[in-house]
């Protein structure tokens, strides 16, 4: 029998183990490690980590990664429930010392983008040397944005899921598999 977890008012069944997880995550941080070889103590990249979905797939990254980093965070948010409300909310701001840097966003999930639209845009105006995105999760059927994902570890449907950091109404982030509404 399949297991499954309440949260709220939902069911959800079981849709990506974790295993399946950790080696995407270890391919895609086998690119990062190519593609960041020469940073150095003097230039490090700037992990910028999405909070409060992206803290998971960080801490996986943070493992694997062998190259010289600073880890910051941010929160910008636009969901409300189990969808987009299309509005950008920024909660805990960007790190403002990053002009000249390179930095890396972190993100759990890109679905319509428009978080991480938003966010390219204040990296922007911070004068940031290069900034590119790692993202956990990618919906591609919904992103139709023209900013470039650098690095996506899966795709998926445009399903609802919580698990790995993902959440519906904050339950859910520290199941190790990730889940889908059972409907």
């Amino acid at each position: 029998m399949e297991k499954k977890i309440h949260l709220h008012d939902k069911t959800f069944k079981k849709f990506i183990p974790n295993e399946d997880i950790e080696k995407a995550i270890d391919v895609v941080a086998d690119r990062l490690n190519q593609d960041y070889a020469d940073a150095t103590d003097d230039d490090p990249v700037v992990m910028l980590c999405t909070l409060n979905g992206a803290v998971i797939f960080a801490a996986e990254l943070l493992k694997r990664i062998q190259f010289p980093l600073v880890l910051k965070a941010c929160k910008l948010s636009s969901y409300l429930g189990t969808s987009s409300t299309g509005v950008v909310k920024t909660e805990v701001p960007l790190p403002s010392h990053l002009e000249g840097k390179r930095v890396l966003v972190v993100e759990d999930i890109v679905d319509t983008g428009g978080t991480i639209v938003a966010m390219m845009e204040q990296l922007k105006s911070l004068q940031v040397r290069d900034a590119r995105v790692c993202t956990l999760l990618l919906k591609k059927e919904v992103y139709k944005k023209d900013v470039k994902l650098d690095y996506v570890a899966m795709e998926i449907p445009n399903r609802f899921i919580v698990g790995f950091g993902l959440d519906y109404d904050e339950l859910g982030r520290n199941i190790k598999d990730i889940y889908v509404i059972d409907e």
